[in-house]
């Protein structure tokens, strides 16, 4: 063993942080990184570099000559009352220091906001979505993991170390128990309300294909061109579309029609072959 996996923290809360460092630091944290061709198990030493409270005071030690590179950012959510201060750390370090430290550095959002079982919310499905969103919106901003703060039995880096581990191992993405909870139950909400999304009328293969031809910008009378093999007219492929529009029961504009077959999944957009314009 050569090498450390340095890591850098940035929470608001300063025992969090010495706590974080101390457990880390004092013990002598091994992490699992790989297993070698002979089948053993080959292990790096995690190492607290430096800990922040603020992201302009981890931006300030990263912009300094002497900084130290870490391996790994970990991150609080939540800044002095900002739900997302993390978020907004975790996209400036990957816009403003990527050409500093390229895209191998990982980034782990530490959150309180799964502590709490979803059961006893007063507002469930609000907090369902918000999460998620919050989860999401981490992972396109370039967060690699998303782990809670507190275990069963309380405070503990086990969340950390199994993230560190994991993401050494080559996953991309490591989020802990009740993050993987939260959003297995948001999933099952989201697919629930899918399946309940249907017509009470079905949609027929012609109607499909008006469809995507209105989408790709055709007007009635281009439809009714393309479409020789159902042998209509611009007129009847109009009174088509305005029971298409009765069916999805909206107004008889084409852009909500398109929407709503979307939505339906009546029609994807990858199927769509978009008209060019010629002028």
């Amino acid at each position: 063993m050569t090498d450390k996996i340095k890591l850098m923290i940035v929470d608001d809360e300063p025992l969090i942080r010495k706590a974080i460092k101390y457990e880390i630091n004092e013990s002598h944290t091994m992490i699992d990184c790989r297993i070698d061709d002979d089948g053993h198990v080959q292990q790096k030493e995690l190492e607290v570099l430096d800990t922040f409270a603020s992201g302009p005071q981890l931006f300030a030690a990263l912009n300094s000559t002497q900084a130290q590179r870490p391996d790994y950012l970990l991150v609080d959510m939540e800044f002095q009352g900002e739900p997302t201060g993390g978020i907004f750390i975790t996209e400036r370090v990957r816009k403003q220091y990527k050409t500093i430290f390229g895209e191998d550095i990982k980034i782990i959002i530490l959150s309180g906001r799964f502590d709490n079982p979803l059961e006893t919310e007063s507002n469930r499905l609000h907090r369902l979505k918000e999460i998620g969103g919050v989860v999401f919106e981490a992972l396109d901003k370039g967060a690699n993991a998303f782990v809670s703060k507190n275990a069963l039995g309380g405070f503990s880096i086990e969340n950390i170390v199994r993230a560190v581990s994991c993401l050494e191992r080559g996953e991309k993405y490591y989020f802990n128990y009740p993050v993987m909870l939260t959003l297995m139950e948001a999933a099952r909400l989201f697919f629930d309300q899918e399946s309940h999304t249907s017509l009470d009328e079905p949609i027929s293969d012609e109607e499909r294909e008006i469809l995507l031809l209105e989408a790709a910008g055709c007007t009635a009378q281009e439809i009714a061109q393309r479409l020789t093999h159902w042998n209509e007219s611009d007129k009847s492929i109009q009174e088509k579309q305005k029971e298409l529009s009765r069916k999805f029961g909206i107004v008889n504009k084409s852009g909500s029609r398109i929407a709503k077959a979307i939505q339906y999944r009546i029609i994807n957009p990858k199927d769509i072959a978009y008209l060019k314009r010629t002028i």
